[in-house]
């Protein structure tokens, strides 16, 4: 017979990072730790400082024996620093079932890395596998699949930083007209992104972008609203409502988005019946192109005046860690859908011990 310790999911809820989204995650990894189900998981949190020690964040282990109301608003990733390959083969062996939520955003986290190191383990994790999260993550990649899938985007360039000379700027200017926005391609959270309207503005845009990563996007500005979809699934992916992004700031920002909390997030969107159809439908397509899994919100422009004219929808990224706050999009969209945050949590599990079950299955593992 299973004892009771054993027959709750060991849940290893991964937060901090490397990346520029370190404090985002340290934020999120609470939300969850008072949401998950305790009757159905022993949660063990394990942080990541930004110089990538891991540690058994035992304050925050602490805060969660003693309550959901002792949990801090943001989680202490530091504590007792733990090897993750020992880690992990330790709850690959065990008896007891383990699964991984990375909460973690933006590079060496998002893009594949901590995905390829657990499959390596063999332990089951929430989220896409190493294929999807490094194209998702690469916004110039992920823009070259999803046109070869004939998913409609925004006009964009794509360039590396050898490749920055001092006539870009012009030529990006005069082939996408300004502004543009200038992004860099592996990060998140609008971190690192600028709106240029002037060349020397687009100029320092890129200076500013390639501080955080050696690829870069650079798109047309799109005058039309920001449309948001959750997706959740695997095999058979289920969009939800859409929602909509009323931006306090001229566009959204990592400022709007975590710090000042001035954008409107109108959930469900006011869209027509037919067009809400069309973007779930696109968001669903986007999904399986760029071998998304568990879990990704899709964004989009939505371009369409008055009178009818405009390109309709075009996919601007996706996130296939978005944020998890229970005031982000994401689970906004889920909790409209008729799925509260704690379920949502208990489905992405789900999902991924579904995975791994399948993954074993043709890798004979």
């Amino acid at each position: 017979m299973v004892d009771e310790a054993h027959a709750r999911i060991h849940l290893v809820v991964l937060f901090g990072g490397e990346s520029a989204e370190h404090d985002v995650s340290c934020t999120t990894a609470a939300h969850v730790l008072r949401a998950a189900d305790p009757e159905r998981y022993r949660i063990t949190p394990v942080g990541i400082s930004t110089e990538g020690q891991w540690a058994l964040a035992e304050q925050a282990a602490a805060a969660l024996l003693a309550g959901p109301d002792s949990i801090p608003g943001r989680l202490d990733p530091t504590g007792t620093d733990v090897s993750p390959t020992p880690m992990l083969a330790d709850a690959a062996a065990s008896q007891e079932v383990t699964v991984v939520l990375p909460l973690l955003h933006g590079p060496m986290g998002e893009d594949g890395t901590v995905q390829g190191m657990l499959d390596l383990a063999n332990v089951p994790y929430v989220g896409s596998g190493v294929l999807g999260s490094a194209v998702a993550m690469d916004k110039a990649r992920a823009k070259q699949v999803l046109t070869a899938a004939g998913i409609p985007q925004a006009r964009y360039r794509a360039f590396a930083e050898h490749e920055m000379t001092p006539a870009l700027p012009a030529r990006l200017a005069t082939e996408l007209g300004l502004p543009v926005f200038v992004k860099p391609a592996n990060m998140g959270s609008s971190v690192g992104v600028s709106k240029a309207s002037s060349i020397e503005a687009l100029r320092d845009a890129i200076d500013h972008a390639l501080s955080y990563d050696e690829m870069i996007v650079v798109e047309e500005a799109i005058a039309g609203r920001e449309i948001e979809v959750a997706v959740l699934g695997t095999t058979a992916p289920e969009a939800s409502v859409p929602g909509e992004i009323v931006p306090g700031e001229e566009f959204y920002s990592y400022e709007d988005k975590y710090i000042t909390d001035g954008a409107q997030l109108l959930v469900p969107a006011p869209l027509s019946d037919a067009a809400a159809d069309d973007v779930r439908r696109l968001a669903i397509d986007t999904f399986r192109a760029l071998r998304c899994d568990g879990l990704a919100r899709v964004d989009f422009f939505y371009e369409m005046a008055d009178d009818g004219t405009g390109r309709g929808f075009l996919c601007n990224e996706v996130n296939t860690m978005p944020g998890f706050t229970p005031i982000s999009m994401f689970p906004k969209l889920w909790m409209h859908s008729g799925l509260a945050y704690g379920e949502l949590i208990d489905r992405l599990v789900d999902l991924a011990l579904e995975r791994h079950a399948r993954r074993r299955r043709n890798t004979k593992r």
